[in-house]
């Protein structure tokens, strides 16, 4: 379960991410509240998930992959441009990901 709840956390972390966009610095309703319900989400199943994995395990993947989703939808939803720089900076924060899972051993 716990990699389903960070699993959950990171999707939350990435509504987080692009609702903040969609409310114009809080002035639209409902971007508004989605993007408040997303941040509460995301805290809850991510606190879920750090019952088991260690906050740095847990924190880092859930920042790195709603980072990397954060960029990918950002492009596709705000046609946002994805350059090599992003892309080695993707590759740079997987690699950190996985590093970091197998020297916690989970």
């Amino acid at each position: 379960m716990t990699w389903l709840y960070l699993a959950i956390a990171i999707v939350f972390e990435i509504a987080f991410a692009l609702g903040t966009n969609a409310t114009k610095g809080f002035t639209k309703l409902w971007p508004s509240v989605f993007t408040l319900l997303a941040a509460a989400g995301g805290i809850f199943t991510l606190s879920l998930a750090l019952k088991t994995l260690d906050v740095g395990v847990g924190y880092t993947i859930w920042t790195g992959a709603g980072s990397i989703g954060t960029v990918i939808l950002g492009a596709v939803v705000y046609r946002e441009k994805i350059t090599v720089p992003k892309l080695l900076s993707f590759a740079s924060i997987i690699a950190g990901v996985i590093t970091l899972k197998l020297a916690a051993g989970v």
